[in-house]
């Protein structure tokens, strides 16, 4: 019975690819038109952030430079 158990036992690897693939399958992968309407919006909110933190570091800038010149 021991020998059994032990025979079925896989290879930890071979199991984790093998899990990996099925889950793979059951993902409700986006369209190409999702992927590009998606990755134009994650762009355009980088630039937004990006500027924004742009603007305030500017200001803060300014305002630091005004502070310490008095």
């Amino acid at each position: 019975m021991a020998e059994k158990a032990k025979s079925k036992k896989t290879n930890p690897i071979v199991a984790f690819f093998r899990e990996t693939a099925g889950e793979l399958r059951k993902v409700s992968w986006p369209t190409r038109r999702e992927a590009v309407q998606l990755t134009g919006l994650v762009i355009l909110v980088m630039i937004s952030v990006g500027l924004i933190l742009f603007l305030a570091d500017l200001g803060a800038s300014a305002l630091l430079s005004k502070l310490l010149s008095l």
